[in-house]
């Protein structure tokens, strides 16, 4: 009998310690959903790529680095490289330059999540790139801020924004 009730117990903790794991997941799942619906300004069902958002929650804030891919600090398209490899398996080329070549342009309106979106920074043609969300809003490694979400309305976004498109 005792070593009944020890299987029973050791079974109980067992399957106890997995369910744990899986109830953390969810809340960190309910909690991107939640802020990025709120950041994005859109319903809570249309945040679906969780995937996504949680590697924006984990990078946002990260100092940029000139040529960086890393936490320690990253650049606009080292940015864009990790998430695509991280987010959508996917390798993509490393420069700004080289990416907006890869691009099936399209027209704002129809930008959708995971898109490519490039500026003209001072002058130079596309020399900025980031990330489209949703609602003209997208994700990118600021030379001033470093990982943030922006919005395409921002009159400085505005006035540089070039293109966007999806990855041929």
């Amino acid at each position: 009998m005792k070593k009944f009730v020890s299987i029973i117990v050791i079974t109980t903790i067992l399957l106890s310690c997995g369910g744990g794991k899986k109830a953390t997941s969810n809340k960190r799942n309910d909690y991107i959903i939640s802020k990025y619906a709120g950041i994005l300004q859109t319903p809570k069902s249309e945040i679906n790529n969780i995937k996504l958002y949680a590697f924006i929650d984990d990078w946002y804030g990260i100092k940029y680095k000139y040529g960086g891919m890393s936490k320690s600090g990253v650049d606009c398209s080292g940015f864009c490289n990790v998430l695509y490899s991280y987010v959508y398996k996917k390798q993509i080329r490393r420069t700004t330059s080289q990416l907006s070549k890869d691009i099936n342009k399209t027209s704002k309106k129809k930008l959708k999540e995971g898109d490519l979106v490039f500026f003209n920074i001072s002058r130079k043609k596309n020399s900025h790139v980031g990330v489209y969300l949703r609602n003209s809003r997208f994700v990118h490694a600021s030379s001033s801020k470093g990982v943030i979400i922006s919005s395409l309305d921002n009159p400085y976004y505005k006035k540089a924004y070039n293109k966007g498109g999806r990855l041929k």
